[in-house]
């Protein structure tokens, strides 16, 4: 099997953080959401995979490369317009040839991985398999309607009135026949090539595809508040070690990563957390679900449930920072008006004196 992750698109819930960075780049709990996803189709055992870029193709290409790092090689697929999921796929063709593949929205988080559900499509006589989740708000989903018996009976791409709460994630798995899918049909009223009509068309036709249901949590980290959702689902899950440096005047639990080269003074940390590589933390609380990139400094201030990008420094706040993106080279300093709280999105090199 090949994979194929989708890394187009602008971004715009996210400005303006995505003003300046591809929002797959952007970290959860200090690792790229694209990176988690390399990693989770790594673990199935498929080391052959192909990129769809959009605008931000150099940012990508750069934080990626080959793929070695990872241990797969990496081949890059422009995309010149944002044409839809199936035209993904139709322009991906010379890569995948006629291999089984997965396709993987590059900015989804999913609990637990897909290796097994990758492998089972892998040793199935399966065509697709696509997976699904329960949502409040289907609408604004791909939505798939089953049979008494869970087959599949209809897939809609964001419905106005959903016949169903089950939402497709962002994870399908095919066959060859999927290519025939995409030449088959047309347009859709966005004037994208949808993947939901390209399953459609593989139902009508009589192949097999076996919808998955998915009980854990998963996110599309297409706005602030689902980075933050993200964020604080993979800080419980992974392990916290240790491997700055903490001094003896301070307080870090057991649920606190400190990277290398990282150093916490005179502070209190409450995970989970994270503290990324080179960073300082100085006189300072740090609250739980909060992830601290690299050689960000914190000092004299109070944080949580936030995500600190790198090169960014916050100094002498006095009220506390909660709920809240700081994009990278932002500076947050204290002004003459103590405030109780601050809510905050900051942008890339960002310089604000907050009241």
């Amino acid at each position: 099997m090949k994979g194929l992750i989708l890394s187009g698109g602008k971004g715009t819930r996210l400005y303006p953080l995505t003003y300046t960075r591809a929002k797959q780049l952007i970290p959860v709990a200090n690792k790229p959401v694209l990176v988690r996803v390399i990693e989770a189709i790594r673990d199935a055992g498929i080391t052959e995979i192909g990129i769809v870029t959009g605008d931000t193709e150099p940012e990508i290409r750069d934080a990626i490369g080959t793929g070695k790092r990872w241990g797969v090689e990496i081949t890059y697929i422009p995309q010149d317009e944002p044409l839809g999921l199936a035209h993904a796929v139709k322009i991906s063709r010379p890569f995948l040839g006629d291999d089984r593949f997965v396709m993987f929205l590059g900015d989804n988080v999913i609990e637990g991985g897909v290796a097994t559900l990758i492998r089972q499509f892998g040793e199935s006589e399966w065509n697709a398999q696509i997976v699904l989740t329960e949502v409040d708000e289907p609408q604004h989903y791909g939505v798939a309607e089953l049979n008494p018996d869970r087959s599949i009976k209809k897939l809609v791409e964001k419905p106005r009135e959903p016949q169903s709460n089950l939402a497709l994630v962002g994870i399908y798995m095919f066959d060859a026949n999927v290519h025939d899918a995409c030449e088959a049909i047309e347009p859709s009223w966005r004037n994208e090539l949808e993947i939901t009509d390209a399953i459609q068309w593989l139902v009508d036709q009589g192949k097999s595809v076996h919808p998955y249901v998915h009980r854990g949590w998963w996110i599309d980290t297409g706005k602030p508040t689902d980075m933050l959702d993200a964020n604080d689902h993979v800080l419980e899950e992974i392990e916290h070690a240790v491997h700055g440096f903490v001094d003896r005047d301070s307080r870090v639990d057991k649920r606190v990563t400190v990277e290398s080269g990282a150093e916490v003074i005179n502070s209190v940390v409450r995970g989970p957390a994270i503290i990324g590589e080179n960073s300082r933390i100085v006189n300072s609380y740090i609250g739980p679900f909060t992830s601290i990139y690299h050689d960000v400094v914190v000092e004299d201030s109070e944080i949580e449930h936030s995500i600190v990008l790198e090169n960014s420094s916050i100094r002498g706040i006095a009220g506390r920072i909660a709920d809240s993106l700081i994009g990278r080279n932002a500076i947050v300093r204290r002004s003459p008006i103590k405030p109780v709280a601050h809510k905050i999105t900051l942008g890339d090199h960002s310089d604000i004196g907050l009241l």
